[in-house]
C-alpha cells in the first residue's frame, strides 16, 4: 500500500498531538503542517515523527 499513518509532533513543546495519512511516493520526505497544540493554546508547526 502507498498510504502510510504517520505522527505529527509540535515543534515546540514536542508532544505528539495528531495523527493523519499520507501518500508515500507523493511525498516522500517528512510532512509539515500547522496545526493548532492544545498545550501551547495557538498555532504551531507540527512534523512527521517516526
Amino acid at each position: 500500500m502507498a498510504r502510510e499513518i504517520i505522527t505529527l509532533a509540535c515543534t515546540e513543546c514536542k508532544r505528539r498531538n495528531y495523527t493523519t495519512t499520507k501518500d508515500k511516493r507523493l511525498t516522500p520526505g517528512r510532512m509539515e503542517k500547522k496545526k493548532y497544540c492544545p498545550f501551547e493554546r495557538k498555532h504551531i508547526l507540527h512534523r512527521e515523527t517516526k
